[in-house]
């Protein structure tokens, strides 16, 4: 079971990774002073890229979960 441990913290590493770049995309957005309209755009656009790396993450922790209960 050390193999879906590993698995599952590199899934939730990867997903780590992808909330960070969110974060720093959104908080570039906001300094940039974009007005109302092209804001809401950029965060709109960011927003898949947030929720595909909370599942992968989500997946991953799940990965680990199982990998601890069953070995």
């Amino acid at each position: 079971m050390d193999i879906v441990i590993w698995i599952g913290a590199a899934l939730s590493a990867i997903g780590l990774c992808g909330i960070v770049y969110s974060i720093v995309a959104v908080t570039r957005a906001k300094r940039a002073k974009l007005p109302d309209e092209a804001l809401r755009a950029k965060v709109s656009a960011i927003l898949p890229i947030n929720l595909i790396a909370l599942f992968i993450s989500m997946i991953g922790l799940m990965a680990v979960i199982i990998g601890v209960m069953l070995g």
